[in-house]
C-alpha cells in the first residue's frame, strides 16, 4: 500500500485551500446587516409594570375561557387596521377603555395593535419596519416605538392583540400581547405554525385567502403539537427552540376570493371541519377583509348581521374582529400631511359607529344568554 496515500478524516476542506481569486458566493443580494439590540435588553429598558403584567395574564385567561365556551361573553378584537401614529392609537385606547368597562359583563374587548402588515405585492409594511413612513426603514426606532405603544395601551387598562408576521419580532413584544393572529397568507406556513406553538397567548389562524378553512384548521392542530426549530433566544443568539405546543389556537373566518363566509351555511360548514379535527367548535369571525370587501361601510353592516345571529342563539361564534379608528375610511401612507386618526392601510369604521356596534354586540350577547 503506498505510504503517501491520503487519509479521509470526515472533516470539511480547509478554507485556506480556496484560491484568493475565487468568486464570492455569499450575501450577494444583501445591502446591509444592522444588528438589533437583544430582546432581553429591550424588555429591561421598557419593562411591563406589575399592573400591566396582571392585565395581560388575566385577559389571556378570559379569552381562553371564551374560546372554550366556559365564559358566555363575546370576544371582540377591535381597533385600527394598523398602528402608524402612536398618539392617535393611545387616544383610541383611552376611548375604548371606557366602552370596555361599560360592556364588561357582555364583551371581552381587546384592542388591535398591529405593527406588521403583510402585503400582497409591495407597500408600507408597518410601524416596526418603517416607523417614519418615508422609506428609511428605521427598524431600531420601530421596535422601540412598538413596545412603547403596547405599554401605553396596557396602561389605559386595555389588553392588546397583534398579528405575528415573522419569527423574530415576537421576542420584543409578545409578553405584552393577550391575543395573536396568523394572517390569511400564512396558515399553511410551517414557520408560522411552529411560532404559534411556542407563543404564550391564544392564537387565531385565519382561513386562507382563497377561503379554505381546512388550512386554518390544520394550522391549529399543528400548532398544538410540540416542535423544535431555529430561532433566537432572549440574548439574540441563534438557538434551537423547543416548544410545548399551544392548545389555545382557533379558526378565524375572514372570507376569501369566492366571497364572504360568515353566513349560517358557511358557519355550519366551518364548524364541521373544526369538529372533524377534534377542535373546540367555536369560531371568531372577521367582519372586514373578504367578509366586507374591505369596505368600512359594508363592514358595519356585517357586524350588525353577526350581532343578529348571536342574538338569535348562535353558539358557534365566540368572537368578532372589527377594523375601527377615530376617523372613517383610509388614506395613503406619507411622512406628513396625514388626517389624524385615519387608517393608512385598510379602511376603518369611525369611532361613533364603533361605539354603536359595540353596544349592539353587548345586547346580542345578553339576548343569547337569555336563550341559553
Amino acid at each position: 500500500m503506498p505510504a503517501d496515500r491520503p487519509t479521509h478524516t470526515g472533516t470539511s476542506p480547509r478554507a485556506d485551500v480556496q484560491s484568493v481569486d475565487a468568486p464570492s458566493t455569499n450575501d450577494l443580494r444583501i445591502r446591509a446587516l444592522d444588528p438589533l439590540p437583544a430582546p432581553a435588553q429591550m424588555l429591561a429598558d421598557l419593562p411591563l409594570t406589575r399592573a400591566s403584567a396582571d392585565l395581560v395574564a388575566r385577559s389571556r385567561s378570559e379569552v381562553r375561557d371564551i374560546l372554550r365556551g366556559e365564559d358566555d361573553r363575546l370576544l371582540v378584537i377591535v381597533g385600527p387596521c394598523s398602528i402608524h401614529d402612536p398618539e392617535a392609537a393611545l387616544e383610541y385606547a383611552r376611548r375604548l377603555a371606557v366602552v370596555a368597562r361599560e360592556t364588561a359583563a357582555d364583551l371581552c374587548i381587546v384592542m388591535r395593535v398591529y405593527f406588521e402588515k403583510p402585503r400582497t405585492t409591495i407597500g408600507w409594511k408597518g410601524l416596526i419596519n418603517d416607523p417614519h413612513l418615508d422609506g428609511t426603514f428605521d427598524v431600531h426606532h420601530g421596535l422601540t416605538l412598538a413596545r412603547e405603544v403596547l405599554l401605553g395601551v396596557l396602561s389605559e387598562g386595555v389588553p392588546a392583540a397583534c398579528e405575528f408576521l415573522e419569527p423574530t419580532s415576537p421576542q420584543y413584544i409578545a409578553d405584552a400581547v393577550s391575543w395573536g393572529a396568523i394572517g390569511a397568507r400564512n396558515p399553511e406556513s410551517q414557520v408560522h405554525r411552529q411560532l404559534a406553538s411556542g407563543l404564550s397567548m391564544p392564537i387565531g389562524f385565519k382561513n386562507a385567502t382563497d377561503g379554505d378553512v381546512q388550512a386554518a384548521t390544520d394550522g391549529c392542530v399543528t400548532a398544538a403539537a410540540e416542535h423544535t426549530f431555529f430561532g433566537i433566544d432572549s440574548a439574540g443568539r441563534a438557538a434551537a427552540v423547543a416548544t410545548a405546543g399551544n392548545p389555545d389556537c382557533h379558526v378565524i373566518l375572514r372570507g376569501g376570493r369566492s366571497g364572504p363566509n360568515y353566513d349560517a351555511a358557511s358557519l355550519a360548514a366551518a364548524l364541521d371541519v373544526v369538529r372533524a379535527a377534534a377542535l373546540e367548535p367555536r369560531l371568531v369571525i372577521d367582519a372586514s377583509h373578504g367578509n366586507s370587501g374591505k369596505s368600512h361601510v359594508r363592514q358595519a353592516e356585517v357586524v350588525r348581521e353577526i350581532a343578529a345571529s348571536v342574538a338569535a342563539g348562535d353558539a358557534g361564534t365566540a368572537g368578532i374582529m372589527m377594523e375601527s379608528f377615530l376617523v372613517a375610511g383610509r388614506q395613503d401612507p406619507a411622512p406628513s400631511g396625514l388626517t389624524y386618526g385615519q387608517s393608512v392601510t385598510d379602511a376603518c369604521i369611525d369611532w361613533d359607529t364603533t361605539t354603536e356596534l359595540l353596544q349592539g354586540l353587548a345586547a346580542a350577547t345578553r339576548a343569547r344568554r337569555t336563550l341559553a
